[in-house]
């Protein structure tokens, strides 16, 4: 894999209704979180304003539709743009080969040029100043990942109503129904996701699967590799289609997060030992070359089948956009 691993990088509302008033004030948690959870629903149906948006820094109160919103989160840009919402300027990372020429990731740098989205700042500095500048009604950032921007929490909200979301343990369309209703584009998040189920359902339908188990895995050579557990959105793709995920000995991991595993180089072998395909994430047909070459992997069955799959440059971070074009090229694949 090129270093792209590095450049890529995871409600609730007022209500007026009396039963939501009596339950909270009969001081039972569960009756509280409940009648919250309530007027959230309540309020995003019937469009009214203000809302506030329970996310991971904490409560932020949005008090009317934003119209003028800024993303410190490369990532999230493309679930906003996806759901439509007003985005003027998105952070960018470091121009490499998953970008285009301002460190959009590429996947739906088209759509930001033609709705006009400018670089916020570049190479995922914390700009505060150019953030003032534009005068942001809402600023959406992350609190993982290589974008994050939860340390400058206080200071993003001092400019703005901020809502800042885990995108590692989130998949882009819970994502985008959190951000719907806090730019008040649920209807566009709803269809947007509906459209996704729709293209998944149907490739599932129309693919012949080669045998399994399988693997996702985003491979570093002599570093080693990082396995795609179950919950992460590129498995959830897969197993959408019908595929069955290996399960990775995480006895031998070097290091675990909710979305991936990390194995050295010299235990890769075991890792791949079941898995008949091995899915290689954010990759060419260059790397498989590399993969396939590593005298380590030799004997994995994924190997000596010759079924070794890249996934493309933009299946490191999902999206409406980049599961897109993953769904599509698996359709590819194994269509017939």
């Amino acid at each position: 894999m090129t270093g792209v691993a590095a450049a890529a990088l995871a409600l609730t509302a007022c209500s007026s209704d009396p039963a939501d008033a009596d339950a909270t004030a009969s001081g039972d948690p569960a009756a509280t979180a409940d009648a919250t959870d309530a007027a959230a629903t309540d309020d995003a149906e019937t469009g009214t304003w203000p809302r506030t948006i329970t996310h991971e820094a904490g409560d932020t109160e949005v008090p009317e539709e934003p119209l003028t919103i800024v993303s410190t989160s490369i990532t999230l840009t493309g679930t906003l743009l996806a759901i439509d919402a007003p985005v003027v300027a998105s952070a960018a990372t470091s121009v490499s080969d998953i970008t285009d020429d301002q460190g959009f990731f590429s996947q739906w740098a088209d759509v930001a040029t033609e709705r006009g989205v400018e670089v916020l700042y570049p190479d995922l500095e914390l700009d505060l100043e150019a953030i003032e500048a534009l005068e942001p009604d809402l600023i959406v950032g992350s609190t993982v990942g290589a974008d994050a921007t939860v340390d400058s929490y206080d200071q993003l909200s001092a400019i703005a109503p901020t809502i800042l979301l885990d995108y590692g343990s989130s998949s882009w369309e819970d994502l985008a129904a959190t951000l719907g209703e806090a730019t008040g584009h649920e209807a566009d998040a709803t269809a947007v996701v509906e459209e996704f189920d729709a293209l998944l359902a149907d490739t599932a339908d129309a693919i012949t699967l080669p045998e399994q188990p399988v693997t996702a895995l985003s491979y570093n050579g002599p570093d080693g590799a990082r396995v795609f557990t179950a919950t992460s959105p590129q498995a959830r793709i897969l197993t959408g289609l019908g595929f069955e995920l290996a399960e990775p000995p995480l006895e031998l991991a070097s290091a675990e997060r909710s979305d991936v595993v990390d194995f050295t180089a010299e235990n890769l072998p075991t890792v791949l030992a079941d898995s008949q395909v091995a899915f290689l994430v954010s990759a060419t047909d260059e790397d498989v070359a590399t993969f396939t070459a590593d005298p380590l992997l030799a004997n994995a069955p994924s190997v000596t089948s010759g079924n070794v799959v890249a996934l493309g440059l933009t299946s490191f971070r999902i999206d409406y956009y980049s599961g897109t074009d993953l769904v599509e090229l698996l359709a590819q694949t194994y269509g017939g």
